[in-house]
């Protein structure tokens, strides 16, 4: 007899109870099945299944996508963008009243809470969201959106306003003029950008195409940029590129220690139009407190600074030129590490310091030695430091291990 065969002899409720028996053992099978597809379909085990709705591009290699990139001369855009940044830092707890009480009735010191050079570090941690809108180089507009307020950051012309709806408050400066010197040191063509990053990334990363994503509506391709270094804390970033503007969308850094991204921003909604001129306009609300800052005060962007921004290969600034006196890069590529000599003693332990401040201390650094003495390494999910007791500091997206080694090394 076959396994569900019923017998003709059977009764009714007989045959009711076979039925049950029936659909009781197929889900045995069909549950687990179930909660294991839809598991691997989340952590990305059947690729053919995650990758279905991904657009179908032509092909296109790693340099020519930089290339795309490079070439991109989007002027009018706007959207909105979600930012959520993960350094694995604890949480202040009571730190934040305790230096919130020190800095003042308003959190932030000595500087207006709409100055950006406060506002802005907020989105150091944390989700955040963003609407943003540009019309060319004179014309733009970021507003993070907070919960019942507002902070918007407002370039017009020769005008920056800096607006905070929550403290009812004004920043406001105007915007330097560029002298072009930046601009005649750069590659002049895109050609000769992309040959620049490719060179730069030879001997200390991989870069490669991934595939194809949609990001806010808009067919993308996925430019993967990862280290060779085995020193370093990147694990991989990932930049969906627009595969008609060649605009990045998407940015996405992972760690070497996996987990979620350290930093994960892109567009949720993007719109290539020109947006309207009232979009820039603003005038300080009444009964708003407005704060005058001084451009001529504001730092300038040293010779070579362009080349400090990133993580690769020239990451770190040059000896003397955006950082501390006496800097030095030990290294180079993703394992470049910056060190300076402070001149005074290291950081003291939480037991000296006592208090929140000092838990604080303590969950953020790790006590190491070696033939250099003896120090405090502090560290995130990306940019690690270590601080020796006679006041000389390293610092690199590289692992304790590295800095330690570094120290030994310089001794």
């Amino acid at each position: 007899m076959a396994p569900y065969e019923s017998d003709d002899n059977a009764t009714a409720a007989d045959a009711e109870e076979l039925r049950s028996a029936r659909r009781r053992k197929a889900a045995r099978y069909v549950v687990p099945a179930t909660v294991v597809g839809i598991a691997a379909a989340t952590i990305g085990l059947v690729p053919a299944l995650a990758d279905s709705g991904d657009p179908d591009l032509p092909k296109i290699s790693a340099q020519e996508l930089i290339e795309k990139i490079a070439a991109s001369d989007v002027q009018q855009l706007s959207g909105t963008v979600k930012i959520t940044t993960d350094l694995g830092l604890p949480d202040l707890g009571g730190l934040e009243s305790s230096l919130g009480s020190a800095a003042g009735p308003s959190g932030s010191g000595d500087g207006s809470s709409a100055d950006p050079s406060t506002k802005l570090t907020e989105l150091a941690s944390g989700t955040h969201t963003l609407r943003v809108a540009a019309d060319g180089e004179n014309r733009q507009k970021v507003s993070l959106l907070e919960n019942a307020a507002e902070y918007s950051l407002i370039h017009n012309g020769k005008d920056v306003w800096g607006y905070d709806s929550k403290s009812n408050s004004v920043f406001h400066t105007t915007a330097s003029e560029s002298d072009g010197k930046q601009k005649e040191e750069l590659p002049a063509t895109p050609k000769d950008l992309a040959e620049e990053a490719l060179k730069a990334a030879d001997k200390t990363t991989s870069v490669t195409v991934d595939g194809t994503a949609q990001v806010a509506g808009r067919d993308a391709y996925r430019l993967v940029i990862k280290p060779k270094d085995e020193g370093s804390t990147v694990g991989q970033i990932t930049v969906a590129v627009d595969s008609k503007t060649g605009l990045p969308l998407k940015f996405t850094l992972t760690p070497a220690s996996g987990g979620s991204a350290v930093v994960d921003a892109g567009f949720t909604q993007v719109s290539f139009a020109k947006p309207a001129a009232s979009t820039f306009d603003f005038t300080p609300p009444k009964g708003a407190k407005v704060e005058e800052g001084d451009a001529a005060k504001a730092p300038e962007r040293s010779e070579g600074s362009e080349r400090s921004e990133g993580f690769g290969k020239g990451s770190a600034p040059e000896p003397g030129k955006g950082g501390p006196e006496g800097l030095n890069v030990i290294g180079d590529g993703w394992d470049s590490i910056a060190t300076f000599d402070t001149g005074g003693q290291g950081v003291p332990s939480g037991s000296e310091v006592g208090g929140d401040v000092g838990g604080f201390l303590d969950s953020l650094g790790d006590k190491v030695s070696g033939t250099f003495g003896e120090g405090t390494v502090f560290k995130t999910r990306l940019i690690n430091a270590l601080i020796t007791d006679d006041g000389k500091v390293y610092v690199g997206a590289v692992t304790k291990d590295a800095l330690v080694k570094a120290a030994d090394a310089a001794k």
